[in-house]
């Protein structure tokens, strides 16, 4: 009896360790995973999580726009296991080698316009048809603005910026070719674009601006974005005893985002492809999608139960919806460029340029690449950030002083004289960025009055500024231009609290340039 006593015991302790196995899905370790994925799935990644932990899986998120992740796949490999960017069509136009497979739609998100409660009761939209020739209208009127991505370099911009072309074209179920020619089509997707108050490349971070404007008394009035990201941006600022915003469903269709999540084939070998096919019947099946519908995302009718209408916010993610067919890929490009060169706010810029002592060497030959890029059309419209005639850049290289200040167009011979002008830079001296700032804005000032341009005022350094932040803020505050400032950091000796500083002060972002200057300019100009 003692034997069977000690066997049972035994038995018992072998046990413990091999339920924990089974119940965690395998007995070894599994394997490291990485997805490439926009913005708006950061709420979803406790999920992800979730199931590679029960797969005893490292599973990493990289967050990037939806631009990002096309030219990711553009460039072969992207270094990830699975892409998740916002829609389809980021992969159908970029991915030519068709690298990303068993590709399926996770959820599904409109572009919506969210108005101030209080300015869509000024504007009698509550409870109203709202139309895109309502919304051109209040903008003509100078009654409206918002925040929208940059049609170029997020989906959300895209989405926002298809669904004013298809109310000019006057029909939601295809955008041809053809209809981009027309005088009328473009001056109502002009006259919209008007509207634009400030512009960003990710969705994420703009709805994180617009909530910021309650607390740094900006108080903007509207925001182009997914109708999930609206809810979650509404609950945050009810938290917070701010006001929401009323959803807009345009009347006249609005494109929706498909959220695929592709498996890239990077020849890891079936236990990785196996490992996906998983996660995405995980991410899939309906108990998943039921945690997913509450996030306030659309899930396939029939998998889940959709979040109730909200009357207060007019949210309804069961809310039927005019949807725009998604053009050809071919079509899509032809009006993105437009976009670019054509329909866009033009762009006022300001470049502070950090050329002293310590950028010797290695800075130094990065920052004059960046400006080879920046300032070469060939190169910036491959990624379509490409200046224009109406765009304006003013350039302020800066030590402890200001070496010389040169202001351009964008016109293509403008911009070849001051990229010859850049490039004769060379590192020396202090570091005083304020005053550059301060300097920049003073050269901005006479464009700000009539609204023309979006401007923005980028510096960057490798260093701590000497000065005081003040010589630039108290500049700043007296305009009431809100001209948000961006930052570009080099190297591991700067001060990035001065820049976070500025940044958070004007409503602006840092970008890390340490591993290329030239992908965080690009970066900027998104913004801008």
């Amino acid at each position: 009896m003692r034997i069977f006593g000690f066997l049972r015991r035994s038995l018992a302790l072998l046990a413990v360790p091999l339920m924990a196995a089974l119940l965690s899905g395998c007995g070894g370790p599994g394997p490291q995973f990485t997805i490439l994925s926009g913005s708006e799935n950061d709420i979803l990644e406790p999920l992800v999580q979730e199931f590679c932990k029960s797969r005893n899986a490292t599973c990493t998120m990289r967050y990037q726009g939806s631009l990002d992740i096309a030219l990711a796949l553009k460039a072969g490999d992207p270094g990830t296991d699975a892409v998740w960017p916002a829609a389809s069509i980021w992969i159908d136009m970029f991915d030519t080698t068709r690298r990303v497979k068993m590709v399926k739609s996770i959820v599904r998100m409109p572009v919506i316009l969210g108005v101030r409660r209080s300015k869509a009761q000024e504007l009698g939209w509550i409870g109203a048809k709202v139309t895109a020739k309502d919304i051109l209208g209040a903008v003509e009127g100078g009654k409206l603005k918002f925040l929208m991505t940059s049609a170029t370099q997020s989906n959300s911009g895209a989405a926002a910026y298809l669904a004013m072309l298809a109310a000019g074209i006057g029909k939601p179920d295809l955008i041809e070719a053809g209809d981009l020619d027309k005088p009328e089509v473009l001056a109502t997707a002009r006259g919209l674009l008007k509207g634009v108050e400030r512009s960003a490349g990710s969705s994420g971070w703009l709805a994180d601006l617009y909530r910021d404007g309650e607390r740094s008394g900006a108080h903007y009035q509207a925001i182009w974005n997914y109708e999930a990201v609206i809810k979650e941006t509404n609950d945050k600022l009810i938290a917070d005893n701010h006001e929401p915003l009323y959803a807009i469903y345009p009347a006249d269709g609005v494109a929706v985002a498909d959220s695929p999540l592709g498996f890239v084939d990077r020849g890891r070998g079936k236990e990785v492809e196996s490992f996906f096919t998983d996660l995405q019947a995980f991410l899939l099946n309906g108990d998943t999608q039921g945690k997913i519908a509450k996030t306030g995302r659309r899930v396939e009718i029939g998998r889940a139960t959709p979040l109730a209408a909200d009357p207060k916010t007019n949210l309804d993610p069961s809310r039927p919806v005019t949807v725009i067919r998604p053009p050809e890929p071919a079509v899509i490009q032809k009006a993105l460029l437009i976009y670019q060169e054509a329909l866009r706010r033009p762009s006022l810029t300001a470049l502070c340029l950090d050329v002293s002592g310590s950028m010797q060497g290695p800075g130094e030959t990065q920052l004059l690449d960046a400006m080879r890029f920046l300032l070469t059309p060939a190169r910036t419209r491959e990624v379509l950030v490409q200046w224009t005639k109406s765009d304006e850049i003013l350039v302020l290289p800066f030590s402890d002083h200001i070496l010389w200040t040169a202001r351009a167009t964008g016109d293509e011979n403008e911009q070849t004289g001051l990229l010859a002008r850049a490039l004769e830079l060379r590192a020396g001296g202090g570091t005083d960025f304020y005053t550059c700032a301060a300097q920049a804005l003073a050269l901005m000032k006479p464009r700000l009055a009539d609204g023309q341009h979006l401007p923005a005022i980028v510096i960057m350094t490798d260093g701590k500024s000497q000065g005081y932040m003040s010589t630039f803020e108290s500049a700043w505050r007296a305009d009431g231009h809100r001209v948000p400032v961006f930052g570009v950091t080099f190297g591991s000796e700067v001060d990035r609290g001065q820049l976070d500083n500025l940044a958070k002060l004007t409503g602006g972002r840092v970008f890390d340039g340490s591993k290329s200057l030239t992908d965080a300019f690009r970066a900027v100009r998104g913004y801008n």
